[in-house]
């Protein structure tokens, strides 16, 4: 078994669109980033790398490289997941919080939550999705962080014909 934990953080700085886990949120304002600023799959690819001891995703996939302009962050996760099977490993489950007071998320959770199970190749029933507030902390309405953990297990060895 191996255990993997991933954070991000990104600011409102830019105009819409708002994705979180490969889901486009409605809301006015976007957030600031190298890439599509996807904030909860940033920390997920994180929590993957983590978990087989990989370098961390601004160490894989460098800030200010022409070729992670804009990038779709499901590639990060992808090249994660990649590196997760090479190891031999496969995920046992994904949980995650989504740290903002503004947009309000819980009507999204589910969709969040099956798009990332689709994207990783899990049940739904695998992935959990919190959605927390800051009670006035710090990034308030200015921002957005995401946690993630995962648990890997064993790759499943194929059997061999006899």
């Amino acid at each position: 078994m191996r255990i993997g934990i991933g954070y991000d953080i990104h600011r409102f700085n830019r105009k819409p669109p708002l994705k979180l886990g490969g889901v486009t949120i409605p809301f006015d304002r976007g957030l600031s980033g190298h890439s599509d600023a996807d904030v909860l799959l940033h920390a997920l690819a994180d929590a993957l790398f983590g978990a087989i001891a990989a370098p961390d995703i601004g160490e894989q996939f460098p800030p200010g490289q022409a070729r992670t302009r804009n990038m779709n962050s499901r590639l990060f996760v992808k090249a994660a997941l990649a590196q997760v099977a090479k190891a031999g490993w496969r995920i046992g489950n994904v949980d995650t919080v989504i740290i903002a007071d503004a947009p309000k998320l819980s009507l999204y959770k589910a969709k969040i939550a099956g798009a990332i199970s689709r994207l990783l190749g899990v049940p739904s029933s695998c992935v959990g999705i919190k959605a927390k507030t800051t009670e006035g902390f710090e990034p308030k309405e200015g921002g957005i962080a995401a946690q993630a953990v995962v648990l890997l297990l064993p790759a499943k060895k194929k059997m061999r014909k006899l």
